[in-house]
């Protein structure tokens, strides 16, 4: 999935350059600009999809998915009611209901959007500053670009399901 990406951002990417006239001569300034100008209208990156509405949580089994939601409350990301507490009769363990809506501060991670799911961005690729671009020219007009992109955690990364990112975003989390 993340090559398939990276090798359409290139395509475009190699097809938006070479249809760009710069008085005939493509420098890796140039090609940087256009880079930056397709990644800010075509924006890459990554989703997950997270349960919003009335949800169900244990105290032991759903605790760690408890305290994710509660970061995201913290972060003014999504509002949650408790809607009703249950103590089991002779255990240890409660269950929860909690009313969770997004708030207006979620609208630029929000891609859908239902009464009981949502799919928001969880990672944003971005051009990486510190690798430069490598063109490699060819004819005078065909040229051949490589970028490198970098991963750009968003506050609801916590929710990937990647296990490498997912540590990540834990350790961000509980920082």
């Amino acid at each position: 999935m993340k090559t398939f990406k990276l090798l359409t951002v290139a395509i475009s990417l190699l097809l938006f350059i070479s249809s760009c006239k710069s008085g005939g001569n493509l420098d890796e300034g140039t090609a940087e600009d256009v880079i930056s100008a397709h990644l800010k209208a075509n924006p890459e990156y990554e989703s997950t999809k997270i349960n919003i509405g009335e949800i169900k949580f244990r105290s032991k089994n759903d605790k760690l998915e408890l305290q994710k939601y509660k970061a995201l409350e913290e972060k003014g990301l999504v509002d949650m009611e408790l809607q009703n507490q249950k103590k089991k009769f002779l255990s240890k363990d409660s269950v929860y209901f909690y009313l969770i809506t997004l708030t207006d501060k979620a609208k630029p991670y929000i891609l859908k959007h239902d009464a009981h799911n949502a799919t928001v961005r969880a990672l944003n690729y971005v051009l990486d500053e510190e690798k430069p671009i490598t063109l490699i020219k060819g004819d005078s007009k065909i040229a051949r670009v490589t970028v490198s992109l970098k991963k750009e955690l968003t506050d609801f990364s916590i929710f990937l399901r990647t296990k490498t990112l997912a540590a990540t975003s834990l350790l961000k989390l509980i920082s």
